[in-house]
């Protein structure tokens, strides 16, 4: 059975929730038959009916019994299924960047299925190197369309804990360090995931930005940094993107663990923004019965006990016929769960979906290739001319590793996966003589590996060192933090033996975050950060360093000199791991960037930078002011020319500076972007919108963002620090979002 296009059928579902269902609609579900009569047709399963009346017609043929098998697992990755009333068991799966393999339904061992392979995405912050919302879209479809030939029906991604620090383990599944960027990009992602009737669900919510103790760790931060930083990601997926599920985190909030935080998933998803879909543990995150009936959790999961003790198991049915808690409590979890089954169409057919298509494996290569950083090019050394090449020496482990089953949370089964090296191999082989060395490896004779690579490297007309970091702890991977910022295993004393044994040496770089490049980088002509790329990474690859690609890519986080200029870092033990069960956000809103700014503060490389094989003018900017009230505030508006030679793209960049603010401000913000695809000589004229929000920020004496009569400088540019254009816009009058 097909379905037209969804994007837009859960705001309705919105709406709807938020309203009283009518008293004749619900009293007509209650009364109606529980039993399917011959000739009659339930509300519940008439696809035809409002959302909401089959919720209600629904609820009411459910027993307790039923009713709480909803609101918790029955095995690893699914709730129960209730076959009298035709509920089908509810699939979920991980993860951010592809479909994972199915485990056993009591453990997480593989279940050894042949039929659950699927397309490896790049990782997040990759994407998020794209500065490209059409790029986030054609990721998010191709998670949505693999999940319905999987049979899932609730996909655990995507993850935007920003990048408080450079050493979390999980910051390559996140979307770097900017609320504005990660948000532009979540909305198109989650959009494109639930038009094909696929629940998203996007976590973790909120404040789990450090793996080291986070089942415990405690965040204190004022709300300022919780409203400006932490939490617009979260609330463009649920007001823009019309998000159906949020996972909460484990981490504890104010004192309160965060899947039973009243005050972020009552007051601020539940109240304040309207959110009707349903919040669910992370896989352990519940500890209390009577916290997690009360603190808004609507679906346990992964608790480690015996099913039917889970916490919203027994002893929550329990309590309920004690009249410990209200009834109305379940049943509001319950109508969340269905609201979102029905929602995705699980009583009515959905399509049957695809996986490992031609067009799957196009967006996965199209993603890498956007993704990638150019962040040196000396010479220019690249791109590189088969053409004028004998001999390439490629060295370095990563550059034959498989990454796509790494990192922990997220065990893809790739149909295959092409490396650094096979994608080298496709695109030259033929016509040029390439050597492997492996270089460096964590158990082995370093000294004899790099030996060898140096007199490959020797013999080469060009070295290339795939450099950098694995999805295993403690690098990029859950469950533990980086120690540092270092590469491992010898690698930058490698990096310096090839390049002086061959000075036209390229370092690729493969890591999910920063690393420290001080050892080589001033003798090294030319580095690529690659991240992780997925299972057409190589292929990716080997175009850009061959010039069939224009590198496009931007950095979405800074790359820092080293640890001790980081934010996290500034504030000692109590800011970042933590204190006594504690750590403090004392840094406050100045995360990224702003830090960087704000405290003057050079980066080795700056959030938003990135080089191009051709070149980019920006002239003759305008700040044409919004004429009606209903219009943007303003729009930016100016010329962008590829004054070179090729044909790509940059990513032009808004910032926004306010100059006498009543209450700190980091220096600039990032509130626009736009990708931009230019030929040679071609000019555009680009247009982007900043509405109210662009100029505010949260006030907490008044509950509310708010904008200040004041002069606003407006910044464009190629990134944070390559600043083309400016002007000055005067607010003409203040503003406070109505609440």
């Amino acid at each position: 059975m097909h379905h037209p296009d969804r994007r837009n059928l859960f705001a309705g579902v919105v709406a709807l929730a938020l309203l009283v269902v009518p008293a004749g609609a619900v009293r007509a579900a209650a009364e109606a038959p529980s039993i399917h009569l011959a000739g009659m047709h339930p509300v519940y399963l008439d696809a035809a009916q409002p959302v909401e009346a089959r919720v209600e017609d629904l609820l009411s043929r459910l027993t307790l019994e039923e009713k709480i098998s909803l609101v918790h697992g029955d095995s690893k990755f699914t709730t129960a299924a209730i076959p009298r009333l035709d509920l089908p068991r509810r699939w979920m799966s991980d993860g951010p960047h592809g479909v994972r393999e199915d485990v056993n339904a009591n453990s997480w061992y593989p279940a050894g299925r042949t039929d659950d392979f699927a397309t490896c995405l790049p990782v997040g912050i990759a994407l998020a190197a794209t500065w490209n919302p059409e790029a986030a879209q054609a990721y998010g479809d191709v998670i949505g369309e693999e999940a319905l030939k999987r049979g899932k029906n609730i996909m655990l991604g995507p993850g935007v804990n920003l990048m408080r620090t450079p050493l979390n383990g999980r910051n390559a599944e996140y979307l770097g360090e900017d609320p504005w960027l990660a948000s532009r990009l979540v909305v198109e992602y989650i959009r494109a995931v639930q038009a094909h009737d696929v629940a998203s669900c996007v976590k973790h919510f909120a404040a789990n930005n450090q793996e080291t103790k986070r089942n415990s760790i405690n965040v204190e931060m004022d709300e300022r940094t919780l409203r400006e930083i932490y939490l617009p990601v979260f609330e463009a997926a649920v007001k823009e993107a019309h998000v159906w599920a949020v996972m909460g985190a484990y981490n504890k909030f104010r004192g309160q663990f965060c899947c039973e935080n009243d005050y972020l998933l009552n007051r601020v998803l539940k109240q304040e923004w309207g959110f009707p879909g349903l919040v669910m543990s992370d896989w352990g995150g519940t500890h209390d019965t009577g916290e997690a009936a009360a603190g808004g959790l609507d679906l346990e999961m992964g608790t480690n006990r015996p099913y039917n003790q889970f916490y919203l198991a027994d002893a929550f049915r329990d309590g309920l016929q004690k009249g410990e808690y209200p009834m109305a409590a379940l049943d509001d979890k319950v109508r969340r769960n269905l609201r979102v089954m029905i929602a995705t169409h699980v009583l009515d057919g959905r399509p049957e979906g695809s996986i490992n298509t031609k067009a799957h494996q196009a967006a996965a290569r199209r993603v890498a290739e956007e993704a990638m950083v150019l962040l040196k090019n000396d010479g220019p050394t690249l791109p590189l001319d088969p053409a004028k090449l004998t001999s390439i020496a490629v060295i370095g482990d990563d550059a034959v590793r498989s990454q796509a089953y790494g990192g922990d949370s997220a065990r893809i089964k790739a149909f295959y996966e092409i490396s650094p090296l096979d994608g080298i191999l496709r695109r030259v082989g033929a016509s040029v003589n390439v050597t492997f060395s492996e270089g460096y490896a964590k158990d082995g004779d370093a000294a004899a590996l790099a030996a060898r690579a140096v007199q490959a490297a020797k013999t080469a007309d060009v070295a290339i060192v795939v450099a950098g970091l694995t999805r295993q702890r403690p690098f990029d991977c859950e469950g533990a933090d980086r120690h540092d910022l270092k590469l491992p295993y010898g690698q930058d004393e490698l990096i310096r033996q090839v390049v002086q044994a061959n000075p036209r040496t390229i370092v690729v770089l493969v890591s999910g975050g920063p690393v420290e490049m001080d050892a080589w980088l001033d003798r090294v002509p030319a580095v690529v950060q690659a991240w992780y790329g997925g299972m057409e990474g190589g292929n990716a690859l080997a175009r850009l360093l061959f010039g069939d690609v224009n590198p496009s890519g931007k950095l979405p986080c800074t790359f820092p000199g080293r640890i001790e200029d980081t934010p996290a870092y500034a504030g000692g033990a109590r800011a970042y791991p933590g204190e006594s069960g504690t750590e403090r956000y004392d840094e406050g809103l100045l995360v990224g960037y702003r830090w960087y700014d704000t405290k003057a503060i050079e980066p080795r490389f700056p959030f938003g930078f990135g080089l191009s094989y051709t070149t980019f003018a920006y002239s003759n900017l305008k700040l044409v002011a919004g004429a009606d009230p209903k219009d943007p505030v303003v729009t930016v508006q100016f010329d962008l020319a590829n004054t070179g030679t090729r044909e790509g793209a940059e990513v032009a960049q808004v910032y926004v500076h306010q100059t006498s603010p009543s209450l700190p401000r980091p220096f600039k913000e990032l509130k626009g972007f736009r990708k931009v695809f230019l030929q040679p000589g071609e000019k555009q004229t680009i247009t982007l919108p900043l509405e109210r929000r662009a100029f505010a920020f949260y006030d907490p004496a008044q509950g509310g963002w708010r904008a200040e009569k004041d002069v606003f400088r407006i910044l464009v540019g190629s990134s944070s620090r390559d600043l083309r254009l400016q002007g000055d816009f005067p607010l003409p009058e203040a503003w406070l979002a109505p609440k």
